[in-house]
């Protein structure tokens, strides 16, 4: 597989990552941590509403966390037994000791999650280059999977829309740092309605206490020093994805998932193209496709209901196993 090392950048150890700032834990929610020889993980859980639900695992996307999938796990928290990843690098998980951020050292991050908790097979759901990371586990490892939701995957495209160019660009050496020199004078409210803005299919939904909690977090994590280093590999690991032909490539994995798939896509999606859906549906051998006119590209954050009502659906298709 592809690698996102940067020539002559050496990773940072893991027990050398400060904690910067106490990560928002939401109400009922509780933080973990899972150290694996390399590797520490945070997880985010929900305690489900009974006992002998079914376990889910949540994997956010690029310069995500475990956050974003709070309002869904306290929708499905009667449903399945939840649980969100904060990938190596992201959230209040530090940087792994192999600086490895592509997608497939993402994918071997919850492989390693899964198997070391031995909660699999799991519901896995994943968002952008969270979906990218899933379909890869559930190509792989079959064993672990019971069903698969994907939100806005970042799978490849022919056409990248304009407005994720700038995403992309980021993998290009040197342009963090540009980036990072003429924001410099931007406060983390402007960041944070920049992020809003492209992410939302609108941004005027986000309540003002949701406004305020994430601009907190968008100060904590521009204060961590290995912020800009985490971003810039993991933009290149979705890019080298974009590039791997043959039995690597996202779309031959996808047409090996055996699970059974739900689709989730935004028409007002900025930085994956709502056209990739049905190419999408074709590809999963057993999928669902649920279009949502007015979202953007986090219709997890944005219609959490509508999106649990699929999930539920999808789990009865499959038996509610």
């Amino acid at each position: 597989m592809s690698s996102t090392e940067l020539p002559g950048a050496r990773a940072l150890n893991a027990a050398a990552a400060p904690k910067v700032a106490t990560v928002r834990v939401a109400d009922g929610e509780k933080l973990r941590s899972v150290a694996l020889p390399g590797l520490t993980l945070t997880v985010r859980s929900r305690p489900p509403a009974r006992t002998g639900l079914p376990p889910a695992l949540y994997v956010h996307g690029l310069g995500g966390s475990s956050l974003n999938w709070s309002a869904l796990m306290a929708e499905l928290k009667d449903t399945v037994d939840g649980e969100a990843l904060d990938l190596p690098g992201f959230g209040d998980s530090p940087p792994p000791d192999d600086g490895n951020y592509s997608v497939t050292g993402h994918a071997r991050s919850v492989i390693r999650f899964l198997d070391a908790g031995d909660r699999g097979p799991v519901h896995l759901l994943g968002n952008s280059l969270g979906g990218a990371v899933c379909t890869r586990v559930a190509a792989v490892r079959p064993d672990l999977v019971r069903s698969l939701t994907l939100v806005s995957p970042a799978l490849p495209e022919l056409r990248v829309q304009r407005s994720a160019v700038p995403t992309g660009l980021l993998a290009l050496p040197g342009v963090a740092g540009v980036f990072t020199r003429m924001t410099r004078g931007w406060s983390p409210e402007q960041r944070t309605r920049g992020v809003l803005a492209l992410c939302y299919g609108d941004p005027s939904r986000v309540t003002d206490e949701a406004l305020r909690h994430a601009i907190e977090e968008m100060e904590r994590r521009m204060s961590l020093p290995y912020f800009w280093d985490v971003m810039t590999r993991s933009a290149r690991g979705i890019v080298d994805a974009y590039t791997l032909g043959g039995q690597h490539g996202l779309w031959r994995q996808a047409e090996r998932v055996l699970a059974p798939t739900l689709l989730v896509y935004g028409r007002k999606d900025q930085l994956v193209s709502y056209r990739m859906a049905r190419k999408a549906a074709a590809a999963f051998r057993d999928s669902r496709l649920l279009t949502l006119p007015e979202a953007g590209h986090v219709a997890m954050m944005e219609y959490p209901e509508t999106v649990a009502k699929a999930f539920r659906e999808l789990l009865d298709d499959c038996g509610r196993s």
